[in-house]
């Protein structure tokens, strides 16, 4: 059904439609008002002769010069074709009106014999009978010709636009998809290096922690290795995937430090970007933990049916107490990236930082 309705078929369907109504639809006005044979003939001759001349700017004229940076030769091609098509539709319309029935009948009422070099009134009928007529016939074709190529030459001109943006979308959709892939793959290298260092600094001082933290471990790969490589993921699991990992940073927290998590309850289970919220997770037990002081962390989530409001805020330990990560900071320009490719126009990220406390707030709109 889609490929039916095509850009292309609309495109032939929409002029054929036009060319029906202006061939047949006068036809109905031609019996009912019994128009005469030769209003008929010129009508048509007419139309014919204004598709030409539509159909060779529109298909010929206007993509092969006009569109190939060749104006010159364009606008040489259009004047060739007005002048060579207005001497057919003179032609044309004179051979019609020249052989109208009864025509010389009514010649010879206004010319009885012996009169023929006097002038009689004018001929009903006879198109180029002077030249008001003709002047005015040439004016009436090169104002509808001029209309003619103006309107196809924009509407080509509408088109090729069209395609071209349609391509530039199509060139947008596969960046943002191999952007996005590669995004989650330096993401994903990344967040284990961190947790499989936290593992580590915990068998020596636990064993049974250690296992509980290897079992969360596992849950948080198979997250990533199976649900969040199929485009979007539920928040549902996404919530399932932030908890488990906090779980798992609980087990080597001291008490000195003030964890506080807000996730909502009930929500409804809208489709989201696996991987969206977890590096700023990430950052503030990386960053926001103190072994010498008491620090805090403070993760929170609001949603509604069509956005989500997000916080995540944790305090700053000095300088001398943090450990030199070459990585650090991978994850939140990911994020930001990933922002901006996914939600342009349609998110806010708000970053504060002082001396002491590094807060983050992200709203997305998801309608």
């Amino acid at each position: 059904m889609k490929s039916i309705f095509s850009g292309k078929t609309i495109v032939v369907f929409l002029h054929v439609l036009a060319w029906a109504i202006i061939l047949g639809l006068p036809i109905y006005f031609f019996q009912r008002w019994e128009v005469g044979n030769d209003f008929i003939w010129l009508y048509y001759i007419s139309n014919i002769i204004s598709g030409i001349i539509f159909y060779l700017n529109y298909l010929v004229l206007a993509p092969k010069f006009f569109f190939q940076k060749k104006k010159h030769k364009y606008y040489i091609s259009v004047l060739v074709m007005l002048v060579f098509f207005y001497f057919v539709s003179s032609g044309s319309n004179s051979l019609i009106f020249r052989y109208i029935p009864g025509r010389n009948e009514k010649e010879q009422e206004h010319n009885p014999p012996g009169d023929e070099h006097k002038p009689g009134p004018p001929v009903p009928g006879r198109f180029f009978g002077g030249p008001p007529l003709r002047s005015m016939h040439l004016f009436n074709y090169f104002f509808t010709s001029m209309f003619l190529v103006f309107f196809s030459m924009g509407l080509r001109v509408m088109e090729r636009h069209s395609m071209i943006e349609k391509a530039q979308k199509e060139l947008e959709k596969e960046k943002l998809n191999s952007e996005l892939a590669f995004l989650k793959n330096q993401i994903s290298p990344h967040f284990f290096f961190n947790t499989l260092n936290n593992i580590y600094s915990l068998i020596s001082i636990n064993a049974e922690d250690s296992q509980k933290a290897v079992l969360k471990l596992s849950k948080l790969m198979r997250y990533l290795l199976y649900e969040s490589d199929h485009g979007n993921t539920r928040l549902s699991s996404e919530l399932d995937f932030m908890n488990n990992y906090i779980d798992l940073m609980k087990l080597r927290m001291s008490e000195k430090v003030g964890l506080i998590i807000s996730f909502p309850s009930k929500y409804d289970d809208i489709n989201v970007p696996p991987l969206l919220f977890i590096p700023f997770i990430e950052n503030a037990f990386k960053h926001g933990i103190s072994y010498r002081g008491k620090s805090f962390i403070e993760v929170s989530m609001e949603t509604t049916k069509s956005s989500i409001s997000f916080r995540c805020a944790n305090s700053l330990v000095p300088a001398k107490e943090e450990v030199e990560d070459s990585n650090s900071g991978i994850g939140l320009e990911n994020v930001k990236k990933r922002l901006s490719l996914l939600f342009p126009g349609k998110h806010d990220l708000k970053i504060n930082r002082s001396d002491d406390t590094f807060e983050i707030m992200l709203f997305i709109n998801f309608a």
